[in-house]
């Protein structure tokens, strides 16, 4: 067998069946490799939380050999909540250590799709409604991904904003809200960020099924953007052999074991042999699997092997799960809550909820992980606390689809979670088994408050709602929690609620609780990091990387009747995304909608102060280049270290433009008194957008407001500047 480094030299001695065998699976995670010229196949793996566990090469049975336990990180939701670029980082290395530790050349992460509505199932696995927030913690992880000899792969290109109707689904969307609201975050992933590779997705697109699009893969990544990286079809993502060879992916994916008809199998090998698609076109494809193979140095004995399950990873995991919890309410100051003796009587503490026991790193479809191990609240709570307190626990509330919650996740559950979500919408549907023990929890739960210190809820959702292939019927919490969350607010007066979710949720109960934590999927150790942030050990930092509307009719897809979509005549569900650029905390600010909390919310145990605010403008004519500098001094004025986001906001002086559009933002650390000069750096960049018609980015002159705050509705500074000539990006 031959072996070389310098794979690319490989191509002219393969034949046209081999280059074939290249192109598409030989496994349901796999490629071949061509083994008379030394060429390995490429091993792939799901994905954004962590390394999935092992399958049958050729069916969806697990291994269960013992052998794939992973360390399970928190959910990009909850990364995305640090808005810290440098834990963003250091998610990649533990991601891409461990999947080079389990033998993968590929890591199908991170998910960069726009949170455009909340019902999305999949949106744990996204970042943010903001596409400036998405694309620089992406970046930075793919980064810390791919410094491990391991591809990232970023998905899904493009436009997969929900999960109803995925697979078929035509997205409608004018060109200049694709520009600059749906494409920024891959084209950071793919130029700043550098991913090796790019997943297509499900859905439609100008008339195309996107792993078959002419204008997004060939006009937007390969002509645009210059992208020279491999293109990887979603797993059953191509439905015709030519359009997908012309216009499409490099590699063929899906979820059947008869990989010999892939479209761009058998089917794809007699086009060519028939000419009628040229043979050049799989070369082209096969001289990228080889550049890439080479970039990862897959015939290098130097290649780093990884590994996986360490305790320092284990330890980086605690704290971007601390750093993504968010302090959403505190009014009364009941946070941090003081535990442990009360003179002779050891205090007393009630946790109530499901999801205080419930583990979920083994659901949601292609983002589950079969976990080392997983820290619940509860155990972190009482592993925080000690012997010096009781810590008792009550289910609050009933969880009626427990079978639900252990099927493989994915469209192969959507039928029985759509039938139960259409089922639990009216309460009139539950039977009375599930209405007596929801009754019954309830009752002891209220019952049994009164005798504890502190009263602890944790709820939120689960993976039969936050989950690959479902949408949620929704923004209600589910099981009854608002009625169990307003009967202990009635019944203790210092309640402390958690919610675990993904997505918004409505409260109808806020006024009614002072003290209020929200986390997304934590990973391993989230429930010791919930724990370290309720006592106190940890001061709280997050910020909600979406906004939070008061219910879903407030929404702007509900507003402009924008979302599922409808079934047209060519039999395929169409949706338009007649809001436009008004997604998220853009459209709320700019129509003045009252929210529940806003985008970029966050608060903490300590507090800031800023002042000495200030603008410089610098015009680099020698260049052509603009640089604007909007700084302040920060000091911590509070009693304890911690850590606050400023973010600048840009508004852009242009019909149909949002009031203001993030597009700095940096994280500061400070110990108590301490005082630091902060500066945030905006290029012409910022101040660009779309021209249809010239089909390029454009800063034009004119008034530009902006806008400095620590949330998109908290602004400390506002003011202007003039752009007195045009600046091409």
């Amino acid at each position: 067998m031959q072996t070389t480094e310098n794979l690319t030299e490989l191509l002219p001695q393969l034949t046209l069946e081999e280059k074939i065998k290249m192109i598409h699976a030989a496994g349901l995670f796999r490629t071949d490799g061509i083994e008379r010229l030394g060429i390995p196949g490429l091993h792939m793996s799901d994905g954004p939380n962590g390394v999935r566990q092992e399958f049958e090469d050729d069916a969806w049975q697990t291994v269960d050999d013992g052998g794939d336990y992973s360390s399970w990180l928190p959910s990009n939701t909850c990364l995305a909540s640090t808005w810290n670029p440098e834990l963003a980082f250091y998610f990649g290395q533990i991601l891409g250590n461990e999947t080079r530790g389990r033998g993968k050349d590929i890591i199908l992460a991170p998910g960069v799709n726009i949170k455009r509505t909340p019902l999305c199932g999949r949106n744990f696995e996204y970042f943010s409604e903001d596409p400036v927030l998405t694309g620089t913690l992406a970046t930075s992880l793919i980064q810390g991904i791919q410094d491990n000899d391991v591809a990232a792969c970023v998905k899904h290109f493009a436009l997969n904003n929900q999960e109803q109707d995925r697979l078929e689904v035509e997205v409608e969307v004018d060109e200049k809200t694709l520009q600059e609201l749906y494409l920024p975050a891959f084209h950071d992933a793919v130029i700043d960020g550098s991913s090796l590779t790019v997943m297509g997705a499900y859905n439609r697109f100008d008339g195309s099924y996107c792993c078959e699009s002419e204008r997004l893969i060939q006009k937007v990544l390969r002509e645009q953007w210059n992208y020279d990286g491999v293109v990887i079809s979603d797993w059953g993502g191509v439905h015709n052999t030519e359009e997908a060879a012309l216009h499409g992916v490099d590699i063929e994916m899906s979820v059947t074991s008869d990989f010999d008809n892939y479209k761009m199998a058998s089917p794809l090998y007699e086009k060519v042999k028939s000419g009628e698609i040229p043979e050049s076109v799989i070369d082209e494809k096969v001289m990228r699997i080889l550049s890439l193979m080479e970039k990862l140095r897959m015939n290098n004995p130097s290649r780093k092997p990884g590994c996986f399950n360490l305790v320092s990873h284990h330890s980086t995991i605690e704290k971007i799960a601390a750093e993504g919890i968010v302090l959403l309410k505190n009014d009364t100051g009941h946070l941090p809550l003081e535990a442990g003796t009360d003179g002779e009587r050891r205090n007393r503490i009630l946790v109530v909820g499901d999801n205080a026991t419930r583990t979920h790193a083994g659901g949601g479809g292609s983002a589950e992980v079969k976990a080392l191990y997983e820290i619940t609240p509860l155990l972190g709570i009482r592993m925080a606390l000690g012997g010096n307190t009781i810590c008792d626990w009550l289910p609050g509330y009933y969880v009626d689809n427990e079978e639900l919650l252990h099927v493989e996740g994915g469209d192969w559950q959507a039928d029985s979670l759509n039938e139960y979500h259409d089922k639990s919408k009216d309460q009139k549907n539950l039977t009375d088994d599930v209405l007596a023990r929801r009754r019954q929890y309830l009752e002891e739960a209220v019952a049994a408050a009164p005798d504890y210190d502190e009263v602890i809820f944790v709820g939120g959702l689960n993976h039969s709602f936050d989950v690959e292939g479902v949408d949620r019927p929704d923004m209600k919490l589910p099981y009854g929690q608002d009625e169990v969350i307003s009967a202990l607010a009635d019944t203790v007066e210092n309640l402390t609620v958690i919610l675990v979710n993904g997505s918004p949720v409505e409260m109808p109960w806020i006024d009614r609780v002072h003290s209020l934590l929200q986390t997304s999927y934590y990973g391993m150790h989230g429930g010791l990091a919930l724990a370290r942030v309720l006592f106190g050990e940890v001061n709280p930092s997050g910020k909600l990387p979406e906004t939070y509307p008061l219910c879903l009719d407030d929404t702007p897809v509900s507003q402009y009747h924008s979302y599922p979509g409808v079934r047209q005549a060519d039999g395929h569900p169409h949706v338009t995304y007649s809001e436009k650029l008004m997604v998220g905390y853009r459209y709320y600010t700019t129509k003045g909608v009252p929210v529940l909390f806003p985008f970029g919310h966050g608060l903490s145990y300590t507090t800031f102060f800023c002042r000495n605010f200030h603008v410089v403008v610098r015009n680099m004519d020698s260049i052509g280049e603009l640089q604007i500098t909007v700084s302040c001094e920060i000091q911590n004025t509070g009693r304890c270290y911690g850590k606050e986001t400023l973010q600048l906001y840009v508004g852009i002086p242009e019909e149909g433009q949002p009031k203001m559009a993030l597009r700095s933002f940096e994280k500061v650390a400070l110990k108590p008194t301490e005082k630091r000069e902060v500066s945030l750096i905006l290029t012409q960049r910022d101040f660009s957008t779309y021209s249809v018609e010239e089909k390029r980015f454009i800063a034009r002159p004119g008034n530009y407001p902006l806008y400095l705050g620590v949330s998109s509705e908290n602004i400390l500074y506002e003011t202007s500047i003039d752009l007195l000539k045009e600046y091409p990006c």
